[in-house]
């Protein structure tokens, strides 16, 4: 099944529908009850974002600003779609990030990379993916603030995935970077978070997948080689979005894309280059956030008790991604619940040891799983059921999990 693009002037052959027109949808998400559309279970961002507020309805074809074709997209997230594009005004490509109209209006990560363009123009384009310009669009979610930057491949995250030892994957095989990668990544990243610091800004989501690797030059490929497929079959675009009522719906595409990361085009030989990306949780120093957005396995026990948020936050996160890179397995693995602090703070204790007594303080539910003596005595969350005996696990230590992880040698 293939589509062209609506906001080119072009059709889109998708089947009849209810000729009366939809009511305006809130901007706000829809509970489950109360959805709009037919479920697509493609690995695309939430249909039921499309609505006053949020995602701008983007099609393959579509050019922004007068200047910008959309030809593929790399990667989506809760504040933003990014796709690969055509410059049509000076050859080669960009990546155009698209935010949600809601953050629009006063976006910090603007804010913080011309601040870094200010005082560090010539620093900032080794550390940070470099922005090269910056508009607003309006759609019918609303005024779009879309960022142009320079276009970057997988991330972290997701690149020891496409690594060529790897394939064919083999049953039991462990994927995870080879030492001298992971210590490259590290010590580059390191460098990076150095820079932001030194300038008074922390960026607040340190994660593997907002550390992204370079590119080799694409400004020569052609644009056949890095358009997306409008192909259902091939999984490269979802089924047609379909309102449940069966009406046609303004505010949303016709189709979702699944991202297509550059990974062909990605370098990652001998002296591969890697960026911090993402500076929509960043911060000054001087300005800190009444909430992080870290992620809930990467932060800090002082942030978790007692909400404080201060530079510090992304030191435990690169904490946690020395272990990661290394032995290929996240730290702390917390699942979201109700009791997912208790989750995270047991897990915590176990591997690294106790609290110290003021953060301890702070942790009013640790008499479910701690004696006045501080003696753990339930690995229960939530605590030991009446009748029921307290639950103990056994407990394995930092150390002993790097060992179990057998990073292997230099």
């Amino acid at each position: 099944m293939k589509f062209r693009s609506a906001t080119l002037g072009q059709s889109s052959p998708i089947t009849a529908m209810s000729t009366s027109s939809p009511p305006t949808p809130p901007s706000s998400a829809f509970i489950d009850d109360k959805r709009r559309f037919k479920n697509i279970t493609l690995p695309c961002e939430w249909v039921e974002d499309y609505r006053p507020g949020g995602y701008h309805p983007v099609v393959l074809g579509d050019i922004f600003n007068r200047q910008y074709k959309v030809i593929r997209k790399l990667g989506e997230g809760s504040y933003s779609t990014v796709w690969l594009a055509r410059d049509l005004k000076h050859s080669g490509y960009v990546a155009l990030k698209i935010l949600v109209s809601e953050i629009s209006g006063s976006t910090t990560e603007l804010r913080t990379l011309r601040h870094i363009i200010e005082v560090a123009p010539v620093a900032e384009t080794r550390y940070i993916t470099r922005l090269l310009g910056e508009f607003e669009h309006r759609g019918p979610n609303g005024v779009h603030k879309c960022l142009v930057f320079e276009p970057m491949g997988p991330s972290v995250n997701t690149m020891v995935e496409e690594l060529p030892q790897f394939k064919p994957r083999r049953q039991g095989m462990e994927i995870r970077y080879p030492p001298r990668m992971a210590k490259s990544i590290l010590k580059q990243s390191l460098q990076a978070l150095a820079f932001l610091h030194e300038n008074g800004i922390a960026h607040g989501d340190f994660q593997p997948g907002n550390i992204l690797f370079t590119l080799n030059d694409i400004d020569s490929t052609p644009e056949d080689l890095l358009r997306q497929e409008e192909d259902v079959e091939a999984r490269s675009i979802s089924p047609p979005v379909q309102r449940l009522d069966g009406k046609r719906d303004k505010w949303a595409p016709p189709y979702l894309c699944v991202a297509q990361p550059l990974v062909p085009f990605t370098y990652y030989a001998e002296g591969f280059k890697v960026k911090i990306s993402d500076m929509g949780g960043a911060y000054f120093f001087t300005d800190p956030p009444t909430k992080a957005v870290t992620p809930r396995g990467l932060r800090a026990p002082e942030l978790i008790l007692t909400g404080t948020v201060n530079n510090t936050v992304d030191i435990w996160s690169f904490g946690c991604l020395i272990f990661e890179l290394i032995t290929g397995l996240p730290l702390f693995c917390i699942p979201c619940s109700e009791m997912e602090d208790d989750d995270h703070l047991l897990s915590l204790t176990t591997q690294l040891g106790a609290l110290p007594d003021e953060l301890f303080n702070h942790w009013t539910t640790s008499s479910l799983y701690f004696t006045p003596e501080r003696k753990l005595f339930n690995c229960q969350l939530g605590g030991v059921a009446p009748g029921e005996e307290p639950l103990l696990v056994e407990q394995t230590s930092m150390e002993e999990s790097f060992r179990s992880g057998r990073p292997g040698s230099r």
